[in-house]
């Protein structure tokens, strides 16, 4: 037994942690609540990529209640930047100097929620001097908590999370997305679709990528693969999987940073091979 298992997960009430967990947990219960009133869908970047009043009234909630805590500290929120990859990209950099920078998606899965698909999440996250510290994600339809701080290891309903053990991707189970941009990141991730599935167990794909961060760090999936995400995406889960003893990088191996958009995350053990299949689709597509 881990010596961490034996030793009860407590959050201070007054800590940074404490905070994204109350906001997480509040957001997530006035979405659930709302859960099938949504009248008005407005479009971002394709007529896949849509946006409600729900979304942007639970990023208004969590941001008064961050502000309430911490006034000087600055948010990167998914509804309060413009549409697309480069004002994503202008965003971030712009807020990336900031000591304390919140950054929060308030319905990752905005389709599945509109549809009705219980699968979508509330997932905040922050960052000190560019390092995430604390991720919280919040999972209404299950009432999942998952929690990680920097350094102090990653918890589901308070207990311990460990990634999976799988050894060899024939006996893995992944997880991908499918890209908004039709043009360059569908295509290659059709390609890689196509090597990758014949190697491992199956792959599925929730439509949150938050949802299959916290699924590869609590062991539910083996490894979770997408490209052309923000940072509102993955910084929450991308610590929950360091955490919890995964690894977490772009597609090409790189290690993991809030800039990084085509992101790669597993238990460890099967990480090089899928970053080698993902590099043969690659090498193959040319």
């Amino acid at each position: 037994m881990n010596e961490n298992d034996k030793v009860p997960y407590v959050v201070s009430s007054k800590s940074y942690t404490a905070v994204a967990i109350n906001c997480a947990s509040k957001a997530g219960e006035w979405i659930k609540s709302r859960l099938g009133t949504v009248e008005r869908l407005s479009t971002k970047v394709s007529a896949q990529d849509i946006v409600t009043e729900v979304d942007k009234g639970a990023e208004q909630m969590i941001r008064k209640l961050i502000l309430t805590h911490f006034p000087d500290h600055a948010i990167l929120g998914e509804e309060g930047v413009e549409p697309g990859a480069e004002a994503a990209a202008r965003a971030l950099q712009a807020a990336q100097d900031e000591e304390y920078l919140w950054i929060i998606d308030p319905i990752d899965g905005t389709t599945n929620y509109v549809h009705g698909f219980p699968f979508y999440s509330v997932s905040i996250a922050l960052a000190h001097r560019g390092q995430v510290i604390v991720g919280v994600i919040y999972d209404p339809s299950r009432d999942e908590l998952f929690v990680a701080e920097k350094g102090k290891g990653a918890y589901v309903h308070g207990s311990p999370m460990h990634v999976s053990g799988e050894e060899q991707l024939s006996d893995s189970l992944f997880a991908s997305g499918f890209p908004l941009d039709a043009a360059v990141n569908l295509p290659q991730n059709m390609a890689e679709l196509q090597m990758l599935l014949p190697k491992v167990r199956n792959i599925r794909a929730g439509g949150s990528a938050a949802l299959h961060l916290a699924y590869v760090a609590t062991g539910r999936l083996s490894g979770y693969w997408e490209r052309g995400l923000s940072a509102w995406d993955a910084a929450a889960g991308a610590l929950l999987v360091q955490e919890s003893g995964g690894r977490v990088s772009d597609t090409e191996g790189r290690p993991y940073d809030l800039a990084v958009r085509n992101i790669a995350a597993t238990n460890g053990l099967i990480h090089q091979g899928l970053l080698d299949t993902l590099k043969e689709a690659s090498d193959s597509a040319r």
